[in-house]
């Protein structure tokens, strides 16, 4: 018999990206999305299958749906989209748990929350481990964000503490491949935009600060045998710990896109990270889990997809 899973925020990058993997596993899947930062472009060829419908609908209101699993992926991902409105950002990550959390409680579904890196903030510890509280502006513009998402999980192990809600919660750091909107303001998707129309890439500050990034079929395979462990609830670190500076990221990109790019200089936003890198110990010992696609092969599958946009 199926499984039936509940995936809200389903029809963003990563949220599409695990209901196919969810239906090649034989689930029932069920996305829901307000398609605020999605796109229902994203799930076109999936309403033509049996095992899949879609809801529109802002997980900020109450929801009753009976399944199995629920993946909460509802909320903006990157600065540009979260920043935009920053108090539906917050309602997003903290009603939008709240009533997810109570869905779970009275179905007794099993709950995963998609949490991140931003939790760590601007690190003084590294590489990050899950042991680590983070070093978080409370006030500043990326807080609508970080803080959402750590009282987000705050939330999660409250109801797991008082009402045994039997749940996951993963930090997600950057994930980056086929799916991404063009416009998203990741630094990935600006780079290869930027690179295949041979426009300056843009570099913030001094272009030394590091990120891990995990190409999405990997990170999507963390998730699943994540939500698959019986007892282990998290938090768990889940990326890539290939660490690189955004100046070598640049110079990769302008050379695998064979760009005539140059590279220009600009104010570091307000509380960018310097540095930022995962400890997956947790999820090795766990999970049996590790990224097995390097960079090169990633960003080669990524540009490749970038270039219909064009």
């Amino acid at each position: 018999m199926r499984k039936s899973a509940l995936v809200t925020g389903g029809a963003g990058f990563l949220g599409v990206n695990l209901c196919k993997t969810l239906l090649a596993l034989d689930y029932t899947v069920i996305c829901v999305d307000n398609f605020c930062t999605g796109s229902k472009k994203n799930i076109e060829e999936l309403l033509e299958i049996e095992a899949f419908s879609c809801i529109e609908h802002d997980v900020i209101d109450p929801l009753h749906i009976e399944v199995e699993e629920i993946f909460n992926f509802a909320c903006p991902a990157s600065p540009k989209n979260y920043q935009k409105d920053p108090l539906h950002t917050i309602r997003t990550s903290v009603l939008g748990s709240w009533n997810l959390l109570e869905l779970a409680k009275k179905t007794g579904a099993k709950i995963f929350q998609a949490s991140t890196s931003e939790i760590y903030g601007d690190p003084t510890m590294h590489p990050q481990t899950e042991a680590y509280f983070g070093s978080v502006n409370p006030i500043g513009k990326r807080a609508c964000y970080d803080e959402g998402k750590r009282m987000a999980e705050t939330l999660f192990f409250e109801y797991h503490r008082l009402y045994k809600v039997p749940m996951c919660v993963a930090r997600i750091f950057n994930t980056y491949g086929p799916g991404m909107q063009p416009n998203d303001g990741r630094v990935i998707s600006n780079f290869i935009m930027q690179a295949l129309r041979n426009q300056p890439i843009t570099l913030y500050g001094d272009g030394l600060q590091t990120r891990s990034f995990c190409y999405v079929d990997d990170l999507i395979k963390g998730v699943v045998y994540f939500m698959q462990h019986r007892a282990c609830v998290g938090p768990m670190n889940l990326g890539n710990p290939q660490e690189i500076t955004m100046l070598e990221l640049a110079r990769v990109v302008i050379e695998l896109t064979d760009s005539k790019s140059s590279i220009i200089y600009q104010s570091l936003p307000e509380d960018d990270p310097r540095q930022r890198n995962p400890s997956i110990d947790l999820a090795i010992e766990k999970l049996s889990w590790h990224p097995t696609v390097s960079l090169e092969e990633g960003l080669l599958k990524t540009i490749h997809y970038f270039r219909k946009f064009l």
